[in-house]
């Protein structure tokens, strides 16, 4: 089994994505279905030769890595057809493989539906820009575009530290310096660190994993760097309350540092659409002084409300982005009810019998 053509036809596919699993044919992830791509099983011999195949396809990693501790991460790019991010790991005594496709080309955002008021950030020049949702809703894709417009539009060092590197940036009107953790450093803490003393004007820090990581971040951001990062969370007010409870008692010094350096907190999904697609839908918090003020004496719950009243300001909530999509029909109610952080006031909402 030739693994580089497989790569090449999930590329043609338009695949997001691609499952070598024993047990089971190969498949690609095509918009929401996993579809199968052959009706023969991959054995257990297959798998050892295809993740043989995947890591050739890497030479600086190594396979004694994954031996060791039973799961590995990294990336490669085929020329002229994509770059792929990689999880091998085992399961029922067996090796198998989930790989990220991701192309040379960054996306249009038009095409991707990300609203103006989002990519209109690349002007900010201060203050920190987090992009929260589920694994696979878009916030690498979301912060390459906003990256993009800044190395369009001005003369900056953008350096960018992610684990691993999803898309690659050309030097447009700014000089981008990529990181990959494990490959060009040893860890996000030790680039971010570094990336202090290498004077950029932005930062993109793939994802805000710990303590000490999330305390150096608020500390670039303060010192006057754009400062962009990732959470798993769904929604700004859970963005916020996961990292202030990632320091337990030093909550009240955070929370002030947080208040004054947030710029603004997006929070994404995809979701189904009724035509069998997906789309995005993005809630948008944007800090105001009563925003800050909320933060500071640890009254996030009142966000939302805030959030609500001051949607002229471009802001505006999971729930109502969803609600606006099922009044257009895009979505269908119990769409917007499974997806709400909110869903018994979604019910009421948009109504559906026996839901």
């Amino acid at each position: 089994m030739d693994v580089r053509e497989i790569l090449k036809d999930a590329v043609r596919q338009n695949a997001s994505d691609i499952f070598f699993v024993a047990g089971s044919p190969y498949a690609f992830k095509i918009q929401k279905d996993v579809i199968k791509q052959s009706d023969q099983r991959l054995m257990p011999e297959d798998m050892k030769d295809i993740i043989r195949q995947l890591y050739a396809l890497a030479p600086y990693c190594d396979y004694e890595n994954f031996a060791r501790d039973g799961d590995d991460d990294y990336s490669f790019s085929l020329p002229s057809v994509g770059r792929f991010r990689v999880n091998v790991y085992r399961q029922r005594n067996s090796e198998a493989a989930v790989l990220r496709v991701v192309k040379f080309e960054l996306p249009d955002p038009s095409l991707l539906k990300i609203p103006s008021s989002i990519l209109n950030l690349s002007q900010e020049t201060k203050g920190m820009i987090l992009v929260s949702g589920p694994a696979g809703s878009g916030k690498s894709t979301t912060l390459a575009c906003i990256i993009d417009r800044i190395n369009e539009s001005r003369p900056a060092h953008i350096i960018t530290i992610e684990d691993p590197i999803e898309y690659l940036h050309s030097h447009k009107k700014a000089i981008v310096s990529q990181r990959e953790v494990y490959h060009d450093t040893k860890d996000y803490l030790s680039a971010l660190r570094a990336a202090l003393r290498e004077t950029p004007e932005v930062i993109l820090l793939g994802e805000m994993r710990d303590e000490e990581t999330i305390s150096t971040a608020i500390t670039a951001a303060e010192t006057g760097h754009l400062l962009m990062s990732t959470l798993h969370t769904v929604g700004a007010v859970n963005t916020i309350d996961r990292i202030l409870d990632t320091f337990g008692d030093k909550q009240s010094q955070v929370r002030a540092q947080l208040s004054m350096v947030l710029n603004t907190v997006i929070s994404e999904q995809l979701v189904p659409t009724v035509d069998n697609g997906v789309t995005p839908v993005f809630e948008i918090m944007k800090m105001t002084p009563a925003i800050r003020s909320q933060i500071r004496e640890g009254k996030t719950h009142q966000i939302e409300n805030t959030m609500t009243s001051s949607k002229a300001l471009g802001m505006v909530t999971m729930d109502d982005a969803l609600y606006d999509l099922y009044k257009k029909q895009i979505i269908t109610a119990q769409t917007a009810i499974l997806y709400s952080l909110h869903p018994e006031t979604m019910k009421l909402r948009c109504p559906v019998k026996g839901f």
